[in-house]
């Protein structure tokens, strides 16, 4: 007698259309969908990973070149003020001769920068994660994989990465 717990996908089991998740709290008869194979949970978790990771660092990289933009007007509004008006023209060149145009020049980068920074990130970060719950779906037995359950871990992912890098210091 074999104490394996092998859970097999069904024979019509196929691969759930991506993103299309259930809330599985009073989920009506049928609608519950599983991820059965290593691969649909590593892709899943991968997708949701680069999706949640990079849409943060979009929005950090946003932020960012307001930012910039935001101290090119204030140096632009200092330089057309008279105490600005009054520096010498080697100081007024330490400002910039216009800080908006200079500004334009490079705050592109910020967000490109960002984006490969964090798609890498999330790379490695999803791929992991995706294999580890995929395996421990695969060797538990009686776990079938929820993706109410992946979404969680990935929500666990982004939360850990961020007090990693600093992001929730006050």
């Amino acid at each position: 007698m074999s104490n394996s717990y092998s859970i097999t996908a069904p024979l019509s089991y196929k691969t759930p259309s991506f993103p299309s998740l259930y809330w599985p709290i009073r989920a009506s008869v049928g609608e519950a969908k599983y991820l059965y194979h290593l691969t649909d949970i590593w892709r899943f978790t991968l997708c949701w990973t680069l999706i949640t990771v990079g849409g943060a660092h979009f929005l950090v990289a946003i932020w960012a070149v307001l930012m910039q933009f935001a101290s090119a007007l204030r140096r632009r509004a200092y330089l057309d003020s008279g105490p600005g008006r009054a520096l010498s023209p080697k100081n007024r060149r330490l400002f910039g001769e216009n800080p908006i145009r200079q500004t334009v020049g490079w705050v592109w980068l910020i967000p490109l920068v960002y984006l490969v920074i964090g798609m890498a990130e999330a790379f490695v970060s999803g791929s992991l994660v995706g294999v580890i719950l995929g395996v421990m779906y695969q060797t538990g037995g009686q776990f079938q994989g929820s993706r109410r359950a992946l979404m969680e871990a990935i929500e666990v992912e982004v939360t850990i990465w961020a007090v990693e890098t600093g992001g929730l210091n006050g």
